[in-house]
């Protein structure tokens, strides 16, 4: 019989302590977690010609709550993962802060890994954020989708045919 993995997806304002979510997973699975991966990702401040100041990032609630928590249960069906974890920012995000974490904890570190590669790469072209990259310089303008993020995805579809 399979155990069903423990998912928690927050979409939040708030900065987070990964300590401390690396020590939920321990709380959670005592005893059957043999890898823990965590995935931070930050705001560049330098991707372009001009300084970012910061991002601004809005979405709508609980339809992308309801987004991200199907990319996840999608990675649990596909790797043995027996927890996960997704933290989103919305709002203004400086840049050099933390702007999303993805845990991902499984017996083994091969599925550990590949859940949270393919749960982030999925978060980038499909959970519904809309984000507004605000330059040093007071100029502003709605990020577009990375090609680069769509091949990534497309190729964990390819794989997953």
């Amino acid at each position: 019989m399979s155990v069903l993995p423990e998912i928690h997806v927050c979409v939040q304002t708030e900065d987070f302590d990964v300590s401390h979510e690396l020590k939920a997973i321990d709380a959670a699975q005592p005893h059957n977690c043999g890898a823990a991966v965590s995935f931070v990702g930050r705001v560049r401040g330098k991707d372009t010609d001009t300084p970012l100041s910061h991002l601004w990032l809005t979405h709508l609630p609980l339809v992308t709550e309801t987004e991200i928590r199907r990319i996840v249960q999608a990675a649990c069906k596909r790797w043995a993962i027996s927890y996960a974890k997704v933290i989103h920012r919305i709002g203004k995000i400086d840049a050099g802060e933390q702007i999303v974490l993805v845990l991902t904890a499984s017996p083994h570190r091969d599925a550990a890994y590949q859940a949270n590669r393919c749960i982030m790469d999925y978060l980038k072209t499909e959970a519904p954020f809309w984000k507004k990259e605000c330059f040093v310089n007071g100029e502003a303008h709605w990020a577009e989708m990375k090609a680069s993020d769509a091949a990534r995805t497309q190729a964990w579809q390819d794989a997953a045919e």
